[in-house]
C-alpha cells in the first residue's frame, strides 16, 4: 500500500521560528498522514510585505506550485488569539487557494511553549545539573503572563549561574538558545496542558479528516 506524502507551505512569523515546521510535520505524521512542509527563503525575493497575505503569496510563489496545507506561525501578543486567527484565514482566503489552512498561535508568544520544560532550559543554558531557581510559571498560568520572552530570557540566565562577562555572552546567545529550546520541545509534554496548542492539534485533526474523507476544503 502507498502511502501519499502531503505537500505543505510553512510561512513563521520569524526565521528563529522554523523548528515548528519539523514539529508539524511529526504531528501530522503520528495521524497517519506524512506531510513534507517547505520553509522558503523571502530573502530570495525583493521585498516581502510583513503581513500574512504577503508573505503567503511570496511563499507560494517561491514553492513555485500549489500545496495541500498552508501552516502559517503568528504570536497572538496582545491581540488575542480570536483576533489572530480571523487574521489569518481572512489573509488565506483573500489568496483564494484551495490549500487547506493551519494557524499555529502560541499564547501570547511561543516563548510561553518553552517555558515549561525546566530539565531543557537548564540543559540549554550549560548547567544540566543546576540548582539555580528559575520561578518558571506553572502550565495553568504560562499563557497569561504578559512577557513570556523576558521570562525565558531571565530564567537561561539564571540557569546558567553565569556572572560578568560570562552572563553578558549568554545573554548575547538568547536567540540561539531559544531556538535550541524550540527544537527541543515536548510534543508529548506539559504543552499538551495549554489552550494554544490543544487549538493546533483540533486543527490538525480537522484537516486530516477531511483529507481521509476527500472533501474539498
Amino acid at each position: 500500500m502507498i502511502i501519499r506524502t502531503y505537500s505543505g507551505l510553512f510561512v513563521p512569523e520569524g526565521t528563529s521560528d522554523e523548528p515548528l515546521a519539523a514539529h508539524i510535520e511529526r504531528l501530522f505524521f503520528d495521524k497517519g498522514c506524512p506531510l513534507a512542509l517547505s520553509k522558503p527563503d523571502f530573502a530570495r525575493l525583493p521585498k516581502v510585505g510583513k503581513d500574512v497575505a504577503s508573505r503567503v503569496r511570496a511563499g507560494l510563489k517561491l514553492v513555485d506550485g500549489p500545496v495541500d496545507v498552508i501552516v502559517v506561525h503568528r504570536d497572538a501578543d496582545n491581540a488575542g488569539q480570536d483576533a489572530r486567527r480571523q487574521e489569518i484565514e481572512s489573509a488565506v482566503r483573500s489568496l483564494r487557494t484551495a490549500a487547506d489552512l493551519v494557524p499555529v498561535i502560541p499564547i501570547r508568544m511561543t516563548e510561553a511553549w518553552l517555558l515549561l520544560d525546566e530539565a531543557a532550559i537548564r540543559h540549554v543554558a550549560g548547567k544540566p545539573g543546576g540548582r539555580a531557581r528559575l520561578k518558571l510559571p506553572k502550565a495553568h498560568e504560562v499563557e497569561s503572563r504578559a512577557n513570556p520572552k523576558g521570562i525565558l530570557r531571565d530564567c537561561l540566565l539564571a540557569a546558567s549561574e553565569a556572572s560578568g562577562r560570562r552572563r553578558a555572552a549568554m545573554d548575547r546567545r538568547f536567540d540561539e538558545n531559544r531556538k535550541q529550546l524550540l527544537e527541543r520541545l515536548d510534543l508529548n509534554g506539559p504543552v499538551l496542558r495549554l489552550e494554544s496548542w490543544c487549538s493546533l492539534i483540533a486543527d490538525i485533526e480537522g484537516v486530516v479528516k477531511r483529507w481521509r474523507s476527500g472533501v474539498a476544503r
